[in-house]
């Protein structure tokens, strides 16, 4: 019998908590998403800090909570890398020993001449680059020319960004289709994105119907035991793709945080048991990635008005668990807008057990897997659960 009925696992996408002991080697020491933004300004997020965030480590204008409702503590990515796919497969058990290649430079002629002959079409920018950024610098070339516009980031993706109107929805995921199949062996990236967008120049947006074509994991992992033990698994946001649809039996996409935290609340009231599994996705696109402190300190206490109505909705069977993929600290000190290397907070909290303790700082994020392994009768290769800390 499983010790929780329903697991809620929120992960809020690049909300760290400060670097990692390898920072070094990834040019991010001194990085800390959450630390810089509490320097900012003092932050209303009086749920998550009773909870026991402020408890996992030094966040100006906070203070600890002396008797926390949840249990707390920071986990260490152990595999090399920075990126959502790294991140989220590490949760459900997997390690990497060699990270996902990246392109600082843009992608070689061995990768792009190949691509642009099997889409028919020469291409526009192929550099590092802002989402947003890039349409408003290429959008109108590509709307002439009909060239889509492919970039990268510091992350390891190849996008496709293209006018709805100019290259429609169902040839852009044919190109993402063909790059999927091209990026392979050493140019195995975690991720091909369809980027579209609307609009007239000057005034061009992106629309909801972005969509990720990732590296299949490696096997088994956490969705795939909780498949064979029968454990329904409901994706929310961009977890169906993060998997490639692996162990995912029923999922929504989302169009904003506010649209995640909406489902999550029709989750809750509709799904009776299994693991709910959400990335709220607005933190590093919007946020971290576009160097938006203020937005960044805003949307964090948005969800945490929303949490504050959601903890009521949980019964003595759930589990919830909040947690982060890696860090992308916007703060201006630093040039680049690459995600950073840090250790993510883990909060976790039932409505059975309020009398909150540390869970230390551990060494992977398997950890977490494990411990919604082990609820729910199961293991995974990798990680120590923390299941009877919390019983």
């Amino acid at each position: 019998m499983a010790k929780f009925e329903r697991v809620i696992w929120i992960v809020l996408d690049s909300v760290g908590i400060g670097e990692l002991p390898d920072a070094a080697e990834y040019g991010d020491v001194g990085r800390n998403t959450l630390g810089h933004i509490a320097e900012s300004r003092p932050l209303r997020i009086p749920t998550l800090t009773a909870l026991g965030l402020a408890n996992i480590a030094p966040l100006k204008h906070l203070h600890p909570a002396e008797a926390p409702r949840g249990f707390y503590g920071k986990g260490a990515t152990r595999s090399p890398g920075k990126d959502t796919t790294t991140g989220h497969w590490e949760m459900a058990g997997v390690w990497l020993e060699q990270a996902f290649p990246v392109y600082k430079q843009g992608f070689p002629p061995e990768v792009l001449e190949p691509f642009e002959k099997q889409i028919g079409r020469k291409t526009l920018g192929n550099k590092p680059a802002s989402g947003t950024e890039i349409i408003k610098e290429l959008g109108e070339e590509h709307v002439r020319t009909g060239k889509p516009i492919v970039y990268t980031s510091g992350d390891s993706v190849f996008q496709i960004a293209a006018h709805e109107e100019v290259i429609p929805i169902a040839e852009l995921y044919r190109m993402c289709e063909i790059a999927r199949k091209l990026l392979d062996g050493k140019h195995r990236v975690g991720r091909v994105i369809a980027r579209p967008f609307m609009g007239a120049p000057g005034h061009f947006t992106r629309t909801s119907r972005r969509h990720d074509y990732a590296v299949d994991p490696p096997w088994p992992m956490l969705l795939d035991e909780l498949e064979e033990r029968g454990v329904p698994v409901f994706g929310v946001g961009k977890i169906h793709d993060i998997y490639n649809g692996r162990g995912v039996d029923a999922y929504v996409t989302t169009k904003s945080n506010a649209d995640g935290m909406e489902k999550l609340v029709e989750a809750a009231r509709d799904r009776k048991g299994g693991l709910i599994f959400c990335n709220l996705v607005d933190f590093d696109m919007l946020y971290g990635h576009r160097k938006d402190v203020e937005g960044f300190a805003q949307s964090l206490e948005e969800f945490d008005v929303w949490l504050e109505s959601y903890l009521p909705l949980l019964k003595e069977q759930d589990l919830l668990i909040i947690t982060a993929d890696h860090g992308c600290d916007p703060d201006p000190r630093w040039q680049t807008t690459d995600h950073s290397r840090e250790y993510v907070p883990i909060l976790a909290y039932t409505p059975a057990n309020q009398h909150g303790l540390s869970l230390g700082v551990r060494e992977t994020l398997a950890d977490m897997g494990q411990t919604i392994a082990e609820n729910f009768g199961g293991a995974i290769s990798h990680g120590k659960s923390f299941l009877g800390e919390l019983c």
